[in-house]
């Protein structure tokens, strides 16, 4: 991997490190777009922070505002999901030949 998608996988994971932003981004992958307002009734936080969070969010790929009308509404970018969920089983991967090896170090004795 380059460091240019490490660095977005960092900004993928330090966006979904948040209680509050995991759970905007549950709520578009459930409901599909919504605006600032929707994703806020419901939640412990005011509009305001939901604004700051999406756009951090947004800031990391994970979200895709658009505007219509007076409104703006918030979709998932899932291939940025998807591409999180590549960077991560490549970590598994790893993980797995390494506790292979283990394995047969350990049979081997």
């Amino acid at each position: 991997m380059s460091k240019a998608h490490d660095r977005a996988a960092a900004a993928v994971f330090f966006a979904l490190g948040d209680g509050t932003r995991l759970s905007v981004v549950r709520k578009l992958g459930s409901a599909g777009a919504q605006s600032a307002t929707e994703l806020s009734d419901g939640a412990k936080v005011t509009r305001q922070a939901i604004v700051k969070h999406l756009r951090v969010l947004e800031g990391a790929g994970l979200v895709r505002p658009e505007k219509r009308g007076r409104e703006v509404l918030y979709s998932l970018e899932t291939q940025r999901l998807a591409d999180a969920q590549t960077f991560l089983d490549g970590i598994s991967a790893g993980w797995d030949r390494a506790i292979g090896r283990l394995r047969r170090l350990v049979e081997e004795s």
